[in-house]
């Protein structure tokens, strides 16, 4: 009787072992991303490399966004980011960048959490937002179809 307690209460131990770390991630979004060039986030350009993008530990504001390094020994950015939508949640990682020339780094809009409907927006300044439309409207005309005589 005894044995079968101990191997219950030993089973029991292990499974809790791993529902918080399940619940960490779940709450901070823990998401690695290997980018292979360059990205440009609100105030830098991140070079080519693996990071870490996790929410800040805070209850009452779910729109911090930190990224690490992927060893985690260095902080490069802490970010505001709003929420933004989408119309059906994925099983994995989302994001979208804004359509840039092609002498500019990507810059990161979007992120998606797997089986989230809602992610987070980066927030950027007023003159990146008209260059990223002055660069999605570039781009559109250039794909656009041309006549021949």
């Amino acid at each position: 009787m005894r044995s079968a307690i101990a191997m219950v209460a030993g089973i029991l131990l292990a499974f809790a072992a791993f529902l918080p770390r399940a619940r960490a991630d779940e709450w901070n979004q823990m998401t690695k991303l290997t980018f292979n060039q360059p990205v440009e986030i609100p105030g830098r350009v991140l070079p080519a490399g693996t990071y870490w993008f996790v929410l800040a530990n805070s209850d009452s504001n779910r729109n911090i966004v930190q990224v690490f390094s992927a060893d985690w020994s260095r902080e490069y950015a802490t970010l505001l980011s709003a929420s933004t939508y989408r119309a059906e949640p994925t099983n994995h990682t989302e994001i979208k960048f804004a359509e840039r020339p092609h002498k500019r780094p990507e810059a990161l809009l979007k992120w998606f959490y797997p089986g989230h409907l809602t992610g987070h927006q980066f927030l950027y300044s007023k003159r990146h937002e008209r260059e990223f439309a002055h660069d999605a409207k570039l781009n559109v005309q250039a794909s656009g179809f041309s006549s021949r005589s």
